[in-house]
């Protein structure tokens, strides 16, 4: 509450009234750099070189409106204390842990798949087939076409009892369906390019080596699965534009020339989707991209863990949608975040239409083809995870906002209503 306090005092202090005019500059220029990356990424040409041009100016001239007034100092001090009173309110209002974990037996039989062409070759680099085979497991080193399903399949008839995988999200996925549909713990040796799930674990994702523990002990626990209609998902499914984009036949070798050429198309074009989602009884169209995810993520500009989930276990799938179509629509998402150009939200059930037969749905960053209408849904708890003792991401849970009215009253030291005091994080 003092760091707020700070924060709104700071420019006050320095500019009295003026500093509301100022605040306004800021949030002009914040609706001016929107409008130029719109016109950057929606159209090509000259209004493309207009826009990359006004989507710098534009913050620049703010910040030196501010230098010219003596008020930068005062505004970045401003903005800096805003940030830590959030950070600081989400702390306050952290729930308690809840995910169950327990020390787990070494396993007598297990078997792990490794995928060489992931990341950059991390599989050869840190010699992780020859560390899992001293360590007692099975190693499938995956090949040109092989059917990865398949392969853990066979694994646990004959008789693995923990399934491993070294590889990509998309791999991790495939192979975590069927430990799940046995029931046998899963483990995940962060040798991909991204390793989304392996972050969210608590894994380091830059020492693989450090994983392989889980595959003869360390602890666990039971997350969720997501599925797009018969597809599981463990970080999320993404619909329209994205999906659109990976499926571009250049956006393997090429994800930011492919995405730089064929976004115009898609955001003003002919080409442009059109979504429609309903999510627990809730209706929305209009939607150009949606991002369906197992579990939801923090928001992008969340200082303490940006776009990172807070837990992999709530049994819900989280929510994010993009309803921008035009300029006016972008100035007004940047200057008024409220406006409905942004959806947010979470579900157990997410049923989405495009008015096609069939859609292209980005799986965890893998293009595939489903029939509409896609329904999403989460698996609570359908997963065995295993994980090594230490985890050096794992960090204890934010709240999910600044709930402003609830820390002042945990700051005045007064009870909280009894359905706040249960009311998940």
């Amino acid at each position: 509450m003092v760091l707020l306090l700070g924060g709104v005092l700071t420019p006050l202090a320095a500019a009295g009234l003026r500093s509301v005019l100022w605040v306004l500059v800021g949030v002009a220029g914040l609706a001016l750099t929107a409008v130029g990356v719109w016109w950057a990424l929606a159209h090509t040409g000259v209004a493309r070189i207009v826009g990359t041009a006004l989507s710098v100016a534009a913050p620049v001239t703010v910040l030196a409106l501010y230098a010219a007034t003596e008020l930068l100092g005062p505004a970045l001090l401003s903005f800096g204390l805003l940030v830590l009173a959030v950070v600081a309110a989400r702390w306050a209002l952290a729930p308690a842990p809840t995910t169950s974990e327990e020390a787990a037996a070494a396993p007598h039989h297990p078997w792990v798949l490794m995928n060489r062409r992931s990341g950059g070759g991390k599989v050869d680099r840190f010699r992780l087939v020859d560390r899992a085979r001293a360590a007692g497991c099975r190693v499938h080193v995956l090949g040109p076409g092989q059917d990865v399903t398949a392969l853990a399949r066979q694994a646990v008839a004959d008789g693995a009892d923990l399934l491993g995988v070294a590889g990509g999200d998309g791999t991790q996925a495939l192979v975590a369906d069927v430990a799940a549909h046995h029931d046998v713990p899963f483990a995940v040796i962060p040798a991909g390019t991204r390793n989304h799930f392996a972050l969210d674990l608590g894994l380091d994702r830059d020492d693989p080596v450090a994983a392989l523990e889980a595959l003869t002990g360390g602890r666990e626990f039971r997350v969720d699965l997501g599925y797009a209609a018969d597809r599981v998902f463990v970080n999320n499914a993404s619909f329209g534009t994205y999906a659109s984009v990976v499926h571009q036949p250049a956006y393997r070798d090429a994800k930011t020339r492919t995405a730089w050429k064929t976004l115009p198309g898609l955001l003003t074009g002919d080409d442009a989707p059109a979504l429609r989602m309903t999510a627990d009884g809730q209706r929305l169209a209009g939607i150009r991209a949606l991002l369906v995810s197992n579990n939801p993520y923090g928001r992008a500009v969340d200082v303490s863990r940006p776009g990172r989930r807070e837990r992999l276990d709530r049994g819900l799938l989280g929510v994010a949608g993009v309803r921008v179509g035009s300029t006016a629509e972008a100035a007004r998402l940047a200057s008024r975040p409220h406006s409905g150009g942004l959806v947010r939200l979470t579900a157990d059930e997410v049923v989405v239409e495009t008015g096609t037969a069939t859609t292209p749905v980005g799986i965890d960053g893998e293009y595939v083809e489903l029939p509409c209408p896609v329904v999403c849904r989460s698996a609570p708890g359908a997963l065995r995870v295993r994980v090594p003792h230490h985890r050096p991401g794992r960090s204890r849970a934010r709240g999910p906002a600044a709930d402003w009215p609830r820390v002042a009253r945990l700051a005045l030291g007064r009870a909280l209503p009894r359905q706040e005091e249960r009311a998940p994080g």
